[in-house]
């Protein structure tokens, strides 16, 4: 029996009060040639100039096709990998370029749930030694010593404190879930960067991890950015919702108003994919009205060479000349509703 996943309350686009602010992220990956004598050959383009806040508190969901640049933008706000331009803001200090050292002491306050709860997990460490490593790393001492403190964070996700001295092995995919998120929780962080916490997971289960996110977030106060190509899981858990594409920023709003109104053609056929219960709803007159799906024609190209301008035009069904030659920049066609596009769907006629 699936878990029922219980929804978020809507909360504003961050003004001032914003935890995170990034602008004009950028990460390109060096492609080379040769053995002895290696030369640069090209450019993957993996993301280029992405700008959000993030608000405290709320839960941003990205979501994207695969290869869209999710994953690459989740490392860099946690510092994992170093950007090629612009600027991330945590908390009012600039943590775009800090070295090693410098970043060690905010490791404590953004940390990061991986999506595979089995390749992220040390096979040959304890479950005791897992959770309470963060502290032995940061050395941060505990009121009621390592091992009561890693119990408490057992129980507080839902698993047994008697599992201390426990393997990885001997647990199923979610409860392996449960325990990287609990080794993420060790040091109270003011942001979690979650990569996909339930692609892994299965469908039976990923409502109970959805939920224990949630109510961690109402208990300890927890801001989120998560990652996510599952459009279903990303309407439950996000207040507000950025859509990516090859690398770009292509639409930023609330989640109510990307999934009743999404502007961007791209973000309107990523929602016309989104299973539902009843494909085909019943009209007035008692005959049933089938939703019309967008089917998107051709490949995603290689962020090797993308298109110019706007990077969609070549799979968009509304693409004009100027598409071709003018980077749509991403304007507020609504209050807190981010578009980059030239011709949006949804839109008033003028």
């Amino acid at each position: 029996m699936t878990t029922p996943v219980t929804e978020p309350a809507e909360v504003p686009a961050p003004a001032s009060d914003a935890l995170m602010r990034v602008t004009g992220l950028t990460k390109h990956f060096p492609v080379t040639r040769g053995i002895i004598i290696r030369r640069r050959v090209g450019l993957v383009r993996s993301v280029d100039d992405v700008s959000f806040d993030v608000a405290r508190g709320e839960t941003l969901g990205i979501v994207g096709e695969s290869g869209c640049g999710k994953t690459t933008t989740a490392r860099m706000l946690t510092r994992l990998i170093e950007p090629t331009a612009g600027q991330i803001i945590f908390d009012g200090r600039d943590i775009t370029h800090l070295r090693a050292g410098a970043m060690r002491p905010l490791r404590r306050e953004v940390q990061m749930i991986f999506q595979d709860p089995y390749s992220s997990l040390n096979p040959r460490h304890t479950v005791g030694a897992i959770v309470g490593a963060p502290w032995r790393l940061q050395k941060v001492k505990t009121e009621k010593g390592i091992k009561a403190s890693v119990q408490e964070l057992l129980e507080l996700v839902g698993l047994n404190p008697e599992h201390y001295n426990r393997y990885p092995h001997e647990f199923s995919g979610g409860q392996r879930q449960r325990i990287g998120i609990a080794r993420t929780l060790a040091l109270r962080p003011k942001l979690i960067v979650a990569d996909e916490p339930v692609s892994a997971l299965d469908v039976s289960i990923q409502a109970q991890v959805v939920n224990l996110l949630a109510d961690l977030q109402t208990e300890l106060g927890l801001t989120y950015v998560i990652i996510a190509h599952d459009l279903s899981v990303i309407r439950h858990v996000a207040n507000r919702v950025a859509v990516m594409y090859l690398g770009n920023l292509v639409e930023l709003a609330s989640r109510t108003d990307i999934y009743r109104q999404p502007r961007h053609p791209y973000t309107v056929a990523l929602m016309s994919a989104v299973p539902r219960p009843e494909p085909a709803k019943r009209t007035a007159d008692g005959g049933r009205e089938r939703r019309e799906r967008v089917r998107l024609v051709g490949d995603v190209p290689s962020p090797l060479s993308p298109p110019p301008a706007c990077r969609f035009h070549t799979r968009c069904w509304k693409a004009q000349e100027v598409c071709r030659i003018d980077p749509p920049p991403l304007r507020e066609l609504a209050p807190g509703h981010h578009v980059a596009c030239h011709f949006p769907e949804n839109t008033p006629a003028a």
